[in-house]
């Protein structure tokens, strides 16, 4: 044998005992953490390189009983809404859609801020959160908004001109679902299902009633008070009824656009790669780089916030990342990449303590700095 293929040969078990140790303590601090604070289960996963290097899950999918796996299925709550505007970018290059069109020509009613009647809300301030809506009539259905059906449409909108401030609205994102719809002329969880997920070789939905229940992660909220967790079965009810007696491009609130896509950590950690790499993963477009870059180009100074996508230099010291959190039900998940270095990582816990540090959930946190630490940071 040559010197040279003995020295490959002795590098490559270097390589291979290295990641091996990093890996194990990655997984020492990730206990470690989890025996410090209260986590029903945590699933991660772990890009460098672009490439996806580490997935593990730690603690149950089902309390006592079942422990939980990496191919376990998560509904991930607002991260959610990046599957949403990915579509429109879609729609949008296309020519279906333009992200200047006036959301009330779109939804079929009139979407003005009764304060400021004059300006349109366009479709980009839907994306961006600056549209004027607030929650504060709820948002799983457009009625909440709609003059014809709400006699309280007036409350959803804040006191400022829309595009000239933000507040994070899940409206926004229940009502973009809907136009996604309207203008794909698809039902919103097929579409995405067939455009994003599919193309991508991607296990999930929003479609409650055609995933495997048994993948499914439970979802646990914990109750400091109590110090217990206790199960939240509303994260994964089946919408039968209301599927039945669905009215296309209106009932799509009830998929939640804004937070009902159900996946897995490493599969969306395989997605997360689509848009480190502006649009593109294994080979397959899902949109433009020009698309890409809209979307993590932030139109508020004031939260750093694109197109379901924002920046932040708060999560990992000396790196500013772009990427979304969610949290429902009890849920706390996190998916934050650098484009320029090419890593990224997933973070989802089914259940934890919901104190927060510096802006994210403490657990959340502290489990992608342990990761960047061991795993990518070398």
């Amino acid at each position: 044998m040559s010197w040279t293929k003995q020295v490959t040969i002795l590098f490559f078990f270097l390589s291979v005992s290295v990641q091996g140790f990093t890996q194990e303590k990655a997984e020492v601090r990730l206990i470690e953490l989890m025996d410090e604070v209260p986590v029903m289960g945590l699933s991660v996963a772990v890009v460098k390189d672009g490439e996806l290097i580490y997935e593990r899950a730690f603690g149950w999918k089902e309390e006592g009983k079942v422990p939980l796996s990496t191919t376990d299925i998560f509904r991930i709550a607002s991260i959610s809404k990046s599957f949403s505007a990915t579509s429109v970018m879609q729609l949008v290059e296309k020519k279906k859609l333009s992200l200047d069109d006036d959301v009330s020509d779109l939804v079929g009613f009139a979407v003005r801020n009764p304060k400021f009647p004059d300006p349109v809300i366009t479709l980009r301030m839907l994306l961006s959160h600056t549209s004027s809506i607030n929650d504060s009539e709820g948002y799983f259905t457009l009625d909440a908004i709609n003059p014809a059906q709400n006699p309280n449409w007036e409350k959803g909108y804040n006191d400022y001109a829309p595009g000239k401030g933000y507040q994070y609205c899940n409206l926004n994102y229940n009502m973009t679902g809907a136009i996604i719809e309207k203008y794909s002329g698809e039902r919103f969880d097929q579409y995405v299902r067939g455009h994003i997920l599919a193309p991508l070789g991607l296990y999930g939905g929003y479609n409650v009633g055609e995933l495997d229940a048994s993948s499914f992660g439970w979802i646990y909220e914990y109750k400091p008070d109590s110090a217990k967790f206790t199960l939240s079965p509303a994260a994964y009810a089946p919408r039968t009824e209301e599927i039945a007696n669905y009215q296309f491009g209106y009932s799509t609130p009830i998929f939640s656009p804004t937070g009902g896509m159900k996946i897995s950590a490493p599969d969306l950690a395989r997605y997360m790669i689509m848009h480190m790499n502006y649009g593109k993963s294994g080979g397959v477009k899902i949109i433009s780089k020009k698309s890409s870059q809209i979307m993590q180009t932030p139109l508020s100074s004031e939260e750093n916030y694109g197109l379901a996508l924002w920046k932040t230099d708060k999560l990992i010291t000396g790196h500013e990342l772009v990427g979304h959190t969610g949290s429902a039900y009890g849920l706390y998940s996190a998916m934050f990449f650098d484009p320029d270095e090419k890593f990224g990582i997933v973070v989802i816990s089914n259940g934890c303590d919901p104190a927060y540090e510096e802006g994210f959930n403490r657990v959340i946190r502290e489990s992608v700095n342990i990761l960047y630490e061991e795993l990518i940071k070398l």
